[in-house]
């Protein structure tokens, strides 16, 4: 672990289309949609779109479907996850060459923690990590410069595409201080409309708000959060650790809507089935199970249990899930069902 002078996230551009548009070069400059078996009339989300399809508002989590209409030009790819991974393991190792400490963040962004020599100018350091990992993998990436995880993170919105952005104490409040509060990182939108509901609306508002009636809305431990956040305060230890799941899951998207709670029950026991072999492979106990239920035409709910004690029997595991299931009231009929399984916190 590092407690470094500077703290750089390292954000791939448009990673998982970027991959895809690598693989398969005539791609380049058109709108891409990556997400399921590759094909708008069958059931999927959008795993990611190029920033050609972006301009037509497809984004993330989209219905296939919808992302058709929006951009009936766009070209429609199948999501290949042990491709992105291996891709995203060479761009890491690419970042582990340079004298930092990496730590990983997902398939597509890590943060490095930057100390002595290499600290006196983290603008050059952010360009030659661009140009490196631009050169070895054929990918861009966006780098941002803060004094925390929180800054660094939010300063590579500011960069991307493919740009240096510097976010720290001395800018905060010119670049953050109008913007709406779930700019910032960890702030989403429910909780924006709940501070918005107290009259406060942009990070400027939340930094200024009463400490006292922000814990007795959101509680001792939230409301103080949130407003650390709005003064751009965060985490500044980076450690090397490699990156450990938090949980394992598997769901199915139905092509056809399901009502029959006994065919319900059979898909359920199939992927819980298959979150415990992943379970079993990844060797380590269970501390909660969750089932996630989409109801047409596109409700999601997830509810979950924490067991009696650890686990990673099987039957264990798919009695918890039957008994998750059974918490809902199934009155509309279902689009996709999942199984997650948490792991034990470390």
């Amino acid at each position: 672990m590092s407690t470094p002078d500077w703290v750089l996230h390292v954000d791939l551009d448009q990673f998982i289309a970027a991959v895809e548009i690598a693989r398969h070069p005539e791609l380049r400059g058109k709108p891409v949609v990556v997400g399921g078996a590759g094909d708008p009339s069958l059931r999927g989300v959008v795993a990611t779109a190029s920033y050609e399809a972006r301009e037509f508002g497809v984004h993330s989590g989209m219905p296939l479907r919808t992302a058709a209409r929006r951009c009936p030009g766009a070209i429609f790819v199948a999501s290949d996850p042990p491709a992105y991974e291996e891709v995203s393991e060479r761009v890491m190792a690419v970042l582990r060459e340079f004298p930092v400490v990496v730590e990983v963040a997902g398939w597509d962004e890590a943060f490095l923690g930057v100390s002595g020599e290499q600290a006196r100018d983290p603008e050059h350091l952010a360009n030659a990590v661009r140009e490196a990992v631009a050169r070895r993998t054929g990918l861009s990436c966006a780098v941002g410069i803060g004094d925390n995880k929180h800054t660094a993170k939010l300063a590579t919105g500011f960069a991307k595409p493919g740009g240096i952005y510097r976010l720290t104490r001395k800018n905060w409040t010119d670049v953050m201080g109008g913007l709406p509060t779930d700019a910032l990182w960890g702030i989403g939108s429910k909780t924006r409309n709940k501070l918005a509901a107290a009259g406060i609306t942009t990070v400027a508002d939340l930094a200024g708000a009463d400490p006292a009636e922000l814990a007795a809305e959101f509680g001792p431990t939230l409301g103080p959060y949130f407003r650390a956040l709005a003064h751009g305060l965060g985490d500044r230890d980076v450690t090397a650790t490699p990156y450990v799941p938090k949980s394992r899951s598997r769901e199915i998207t139905f092509q056809h809507d399901i009502s029959d709670a006994v065919r319900l029950r059979e898909h359920l026991a199939r992927l819980a089935e298959r979150v415990a072999g992943d379970v079993a492979d990844e060797g380590r106990p269970v501390a909660r199970v969750a089932v996630k239920v989409r109801f047409a035409p596109f409700v999601t709910r997830t509810r979950s249990v924490t067991l009696a004690s650890p686990t990673n029997d099987a039957a264990v595991l798919a009695h918890a899930a039957a008994d998750v299931f059974g918490r809902f009231t199934v009155d509309r009929p279902v689009r996709l069902l999942g199984v997650r399984a948490e792991f034990v916190r470390e």
